[in-house]
């Protein structure tokens, strides 16, 4: 299995910014990539991005596009959002997800990632 802790969330004003981290330990051999995805009260999960752990070939909804990165420290076995012109529509939990996306259109979607963390609060003040 793959254990997922997220960090870093927290309370920012709008056009701030944030960085937040996730650590995979376990059989982190097994998956092949890394996502993010947020949920705010009475809403769907929402994909943020996505990063493939051997290349770094990163994925974004348009909408996110230029103002959230997200990163890998292989070495760590650790992945990262930077999210960055921060707006109160951003404010939602935090979720990273690990799981084997096999087509480029896969990454996008929560079905494709196995393991997941707790989730980890980021809230935008106007």
């Amino acid at each position: 299995q793959v254990q997922l802790v997220e960090s870093g969330g927290g309370l920012v004003q709008a056009g701030g910014s944030l960085r937040v981290s996730c650590v995979a330990s376990g059989r982190t051999f097994s998956r092949t990539a890394m996502g993010w995805f947020r949920q705010a009260p009475g809403k769907e999960r929402e994909f943020v991005a996505a990063i493939r752990w051997s290349d770094g070939n990163t994925y974004y909804p348009n909408s996110l596009k230029g103002r959230f990165t997200i990163s890998r420290d292989n070495a760590k076995n650790t992945a990262y959002l930077q999210m960055d012109t921060l707006k109160p529509e951003d404010t939602a939990v935090y979720y990273c997800a690990a799981g084997n996306p096999r087509w480029s259109d896969q990454y996008y979607y929560p079905e494709s990632y196995v393991n997941w963390g707790q989730g980890t609060q980021v809230t935008v003040s106007s």
